[in-house]
């Protein structure tokens, strides 16, 4: 015979991980708009601005693809720097090309 407890299994405490995964729902919000941003900078044109939000639906896409959710709970910080790298390179662009 067995037996199942009917009490929740506490959770452990991952502030860190929480911290990270609120982090990157951030950048990569932020990042689809700067390739948007991105898009119709280069382009010049509305069509620049939506391809530029498809390039961005796709990199959404793809982040969900290699870790299974768009926000998991366990994210490696290599993720969110990469990440982070990313955004600064699109804002780089942005302002490069706005000048």
């Amino acid at each position: 015979m067995t037996y199942h407890s009917t009490e929740p299994v506490p959770r452990p405490k991952s502030t860190g991980a929480d911290i990270k995964t609120f982090v990157a729902a951030v950048l990569l919000t932020f990042g689809v708009g700067l390739l948007g941003m991105v898009g119709w900078a280069v382009l010049d044109s509305g069509f620049g601005g939506f391809l530029g939000l498809v390039g961005g639906v796709f990199g959404v896409v793809w982040w969900r693809k290699i870790h299974g959710k768009a926000f998991p709970k366990v994210l490696p910080a290599k993720s969110v720097v990469i990440l982070a790298v990313v955004n600064a390179v699109l804002a780089l662009i942005l302002l490069l090309t706005a000048g």
